[in-house]
């Protein structure tokens, strides 16, 4: 039985099932192991960790009298903040004139251009500034209008491409990814114009301050060591020190840059600021700089279902996450994002292609596997909004536990694509 506790409750002998928090956030290697050596206690209380999974079944319970959150109690708080999103942010999102949305399949296409493209750009970018030459704002800036055109006809559709990205392109691909979903989540919070755009080019120059850290750390095929982490801890500083470099540079960009890992508990760094004293800008970044990171594969960690993904970020939101702005976010990309294995009420297994106007829990689905004959089947894509429709979403399924080799390949309809 899984309990999730505050780590101050935490004692020798019992079993870490999973920490509370993004994999990027902490030095941690390993789960799934009985807490043995007081220095890994101390190293866990000395960390930003604030709450951890325990196995009771395999390790130490709880004592009487403590408190504990179980496996059912939280996922009733789960859905309650994912299903709380249908409620916040209900205004519609920023009217775009003259720009046409388009679906996911034609958009996915366009996008797929943009996106080697745009790589191609940020690698130049990035590698003037590791050469210690100012951020080109006016490429960048360029940049940002083309993906921010993508987001408009279909925010779908960049975002999830973005995703798939090589161990070698992960900070430049990271970086695009992070400024699509800037973009829309700024037009889901109704910010004007000249906000989004802002947005948009903090969120393609967020993690510019990496490129002062060494490559063998930053490319490191394996979890950074205690002093690597620290060193890697570093780059927001870095990256605003450098933006301080360039000409004209966008206020809100600069915020961003210095305080995406903040955490509205005031564990984040490097100021360690709390949620009145991080802007909504940085709060922004922040959302969309994890979402992207734990959903991305590493050479030492596979990437989270995108479904799962979201589940778990709404385990943070307490001390995290901004509320409102991670419900925004919800809002923006799906409570079952663009890529999601989910398991329909029919028995029929499919994944989601593109989200529904009306609602988020309703996305469009292509399905193609049965788990009643165990076959799999010509694909079908149905928009589970539509009034006709009478099959629903039951569960999210663990990519991992199939041998659906060609995922990737039945959402975007791109054969071979790796951005």
């Amino acid at each position: 039985m899984l309990k999730r506790i505050g780590v101050h409750q935490l004692v020798i002998g019992m079993h870490i099932h999973e920490f509370c928090g993004s994999w990027m956030e902490h030095p941690f290697w390993r789960t799934g192991f009985v807490l043995t050596d007081p220095k890994d206690l101390e190293a866990i209380l000395d960390s930003s960790i604030r709450e951890i999974w325990i196995n009771v079944s395999e390790g130490l319970d709880v004592p009487e009298g403590g408190t504990a959150v179980t496996e059912e109690q939280a996922q009733r708080q789960v859905v309650k903040a994912l299903n709380s999103a249908h409620q916040s942010c209900a205004r519609p999102v920023q009217p775009v004139r003259n720009r046409t949305p388009v679906d996911a399949a034609q958009e996915i296409k366009r996008a797929a251009r943009i996106c080697l493209q745009a790589k191609a750009a940020v690698v130049s970018m990035f590698e003037e500034v590791r050469m210690g030459n100012a951020v080109d704002t006016g490429g960048a800036q360029e940049l940002v209008e083309e993906i921010s055109d993508s987001v408009i006809r279909n925010p779908g559709a960049i975002i999830s491409l973005a995703r798939l990205k090589t161990a070698d392109d992960y900070t430049y691909m990271h970086s695009l990814a992070v400024c699509a979903m800037m973009v829309a989540l700024a037009r889901q919070l109704t910010l004007d114009d000249t906000a989004t755009r802002s947005c948009g080019l903090a969120g393609l120059l967020h993690d510019v301050g990496k490129m002062t850290v060494p490559k063998s750390v930053l490319n490191k095929p394996g979890k950074l060591t205690e002093t690597e982490f620290a060193m890697m801890k570093t780059h927001p500083a870095q990256g605003h020190e450098i933006l301080l470099r360039s000409d004209c540079m966008d206020d809100v960009a600069l915020d961003v840059v210095l305080h995406h890992h903040e955490k509205v508990d005031g564990s984040g760094y490097p100021k360690g600021l709390t949620t009145d004293k991080i802007s909504l800008f940085s709060k922004m970044g922040s959302v969309c700089d994890v979402y992207d990171a734990i959903t991305s594969n590493r050479p030492y960690k596979a990437g989270w279902d995108p479904a799962e993904s979201m589940r778990k970020m709404a385990e943070w939101t307490n001390g995290h996450f901004d509320l409102r702005v991670f419900q925004c976010f919800v809002k923006s990309v799906g409570i079952y994002p663009v890529g999601s294995l989910v398991r329909l009420s029919s028995g029929r297994i499919g994944v989601v292609t593109e989200q529904a106007t009306s609602t988020l829990t309703a996305p469009i689905v292509k399905v193609f596997y049965s788990t009643n004959s165990g076959m799999r089947f010509e694909p079908v894509v149905l928009d589970l909004s539509r009034p006709h429709i009478t099959e629903k979403i039951i569960q999210r399924e663990d990519p991992s536990k199939w041998n659906f080799h060609d995922l990737n390949l039945l959402w975007s309809g791109l054969a071979g694509y790796h951005s």
